[in-house]
């Protein structure tokens, strides 16, 4: 996705669609309410919130939690199609670096797809379904690849492929999407320090950071990753320095490495200590990556409101489009397989 748009922002008018947009989203009270429905009609109500056209495409060879999934991931694509024609001159520029995450993540799902040995008619028909326009590129590459590096060759011309022809032949999966995500970062930062800086844009992208490294630390430690690999994996340009990063990765318990991370006064600390407490009794680390979640949408939100007339209420709709889906996902997926309504709102995030 190009990120030069000539002319005059129309900040005024893309701010007040985005947030009409928003306004229009699922809120909590709706989405407890479909909670409380069974497996079975949840799919028709949530075509009656704004899904109803992708459902309909996918209604005549899918079923249950298989044709919503496929009809939510459609539905972002057109969303973020329709928020970038409406937006014009530096705005778009700006929210494309944004956006243009979206198109990365694809890339590493076509990655995970060729490495897990997933059939051309699996990716088609479920990972990448083809009724989605927007997915014809990635399912050629699918078909025309059998190994990573193929796949890689495949990407040539693109910013991931280019970043991704730099490394080893050999490289892992694991290797491929840590170089993808320090490509994209490293990118965002330099077009934000550019013709399109925005100190603010810069400060949540590097809180963005920062959250990716602290989540990647706490899984890594949990996985007996190697010290140099831990290190190695971490994305540069956050608000925290690198040096404390060298020390995080040292730590051989989440507590000492929450005591490390305190040496930053960029590193907020509210609420942590409850988290990991949480993530040692249930033995996931899904309460540090909501914690952090939280954390950056309080952020957003707040440069959204005290910036009503910029970039920020954009992105702030589509990461609440996002959140949207993200909770509507796990609804319909966690019905599908019996898990308690109390189990499942306490995986969503509001």
């Amino acid at each position: 996705m190009s990120r030069i748009a000539n002319g005059r922002s129309n900040l005024y008018n893309a701010s007040a669609r985005a947030k009409a947009r928003k306004s229009s989203l699922i809120d909590s009270t709706r989405m407890r309410q479909l909670l409380q429905q069974g497996p079975d009609s949840i799919g028709a109500s949530i075509g009656e919130l704004g899904y109803r056209s992708e459902m309909d495409i996918y209604s005549s060879r899918m079923s249950g939690a298989d044709a919503v999934e496929a009809a939510l991931f459609h539905n972002l694509d057109n969303d973020l199609s329709e928020v970038m024609r409406f937006c014009q001159g530096q705005l778009k520029s700006l929210v494309a670096i944004y956006v243009e995450r979206f198109a990365f993540e694809k890339a590493k799902t076509v990655l995970r797809a060729i490495n897990g040995g997933a059939s051309d008619e699996v990716i088609e028909n479920q990972i990448l379904p083809s009724e989605n326009p927007r997915n014809s590129e990635w399912i050629q590459i699918i078909k025309s690849t059998e190994t990573l590096q193929e796949a890689v060759n495949a990407m040539a011309g693109t910013h991931w492929g280019r970043i991704l022809s730099k490394l080893d032949s050999e490289a892992s999966l694991e290797e491929l999407e840590d170089a993808l995500d320090q490509h994209y970062y490293s990118d965002a930062l330099k077009a934000m320090r550019g013709r399109d800086a925005n100190p603010l844009m810069l400060r949540y992208l590097r809180t963005e950071i920062d959250h990716r490294n602290i989540i990647n630390l706490f899984r890594e430690l949990r996985q007996n990753v190697s010290l140099e690999k831990r290190y190695a994996s971490m994305i540069s340009g956050g608000r925290i320095s690198d040096s404390i990063y060298r020390q995080a990765s040292q730590a051989d318990s989440m507590d000492s490495l929450l005591d490390a991370l305190r040496r930053s006064n960029a590193f907020d600390d509210d609420g942590f200590e409850d988290a990991i407490r949480e993530s040692k009794e249930r033995n996931t680390l899904d309460s540090i990556a909501t914690l952090l979640s939280h954390q950056r949408r309080s952020l957003l939100r707040k440069f959204s409101y005290l910036n009503p007339v910029s970039a920020f209420p954009v992105i702030y709709y589509i990461e609440s489009k996002v959140l949207e889906i993200q909770n509507l996902r796990l609804l319909v997926r966690a019905k599908s397989v019996k898990m308690p309504d109390k189990l499942i709102e306490a995986h969503m995030e509001f």
